[in-house]
């Protein structure tokens, strides 16, 4: 997988154009497989992030969920939210030493969706079920109740 300035697949975060999963189908297999064997060759197991996913959280988580079949928001060419799914985000740095230099230690995810799509009513469950398929990968989640009661997780590498 390149970097998010290199050519390679970029798994969706929620915040892009509407992606087809068919087209994509292939690209993200072979990533999220790439995931895997890295974690085998490190000796850490399929369950522990390994350090590229620790330095780039956001795409590590957003390849997990995509990989997982989950679908992600998107927006239109006006950057209005288009389609109902996670979105991924950067988060704080947990250990308090970040800055502009420095790769987000924690993401939120978020499952929002067009005004009307009915995205708050399924935050809930949605947002189990992404915990769950993160914390198999080893990922710590935590769900909360944020501003005006909508849901979101909290995800971190283990300690």
């Amino acid at each position: 997988m390149a970097g998010p300035h290199g050519a390679g697949f970029e798994p969706a975060n929620g915040d892009g154009p509407p992606t087809d999963p068919r087209a994509r189908a292939g690209e993200l297999r072979t990533a999220y497989e790439g995931l895997l064997q890295i974690r085998r060759l490190l000796g850490d197991g399929p369950h522990c992030p390994a350090p590229w996913e620790v330095r780039a959280v956001p795409r590590a988580v957003a390849l997990v969920l995509e990989a997982a079949g989950f679908p992600p928001s998107a927006v239109d060419a006006e950057g209005r939210r288009s389609r109902t799914g996670y979105r991924v985000a950067d988060g704080t740095d947990a250990a308090g030493a970040g800055g502009p230099a420095s790769a987000p230690v924690t993401v939120t995810v978020t499952w929002t969706g067009p005004p009307g799509s009915g995205a708050a009513e399924e935050e809930r469950e949605r947002l189990t079920a992404c915990a769950a398929e993160l914390e198999r990968h080893g990922w710590e989640c935590l769900l909360y109740r944020g501003p005006r009661g909508r849901r979101f997780l909290e995800v971190e590498p283990p300690r």
